[in-house]
Formats: C-alpha cells, sequence, structure tokens
C-alpha cells in the first residue's frame, strides 16, 4: 500500500497498461491450455471407444 502512494504519478498509468497487459496474456495462456487439454481428452475418448468397438463382446 505505502509502496503506490510513494510511486511518481505519472509513472502510475504505465504499470496499469502493464498490469492488464499481464492479465489478458494470463487469460490467453489459460485457454491455449483447456484448448490443449480438450483436444487431447477427445483424442483419448476417441481412441478407448475405437479400442471397446473393437474389442470382441463376451456373453
Amino acid at each position: 500500500m505505502i509502496d503506490k502512494m510513494t510511486k511518481d504519478p505519472a509513472q502510475r498509468p504505465a504499470e496499469k497498461a502493464f498490469l492488464q497487459a499481464h492479465k489478458r496474456r494470463a487469460v490467453t495462456e489459460y485457454e491455449k491450455a483447456q484448448e490443449a487439454f480438450q483436444k487431447n481428452y477427445e483424442r483419448l475418448r476417441a481412441e478407448r471407444l475405437a479400442r471397446e468397438a473393437a474389442k470382441p463382446r463376451e456373453k
């Protein structure tokens, strides 16, 4: 809190812009990770379903 008070007022807008850009980048990285996870999940599910379909049914 004290750190904010001692900073130059001209520096505050630059820091605010930097923090906003950093937050956007973090969200973008999260979205990329989620997309990669989803693609991998779908690929593995398709492989599992293909294995199960190829497996002879036992009764």
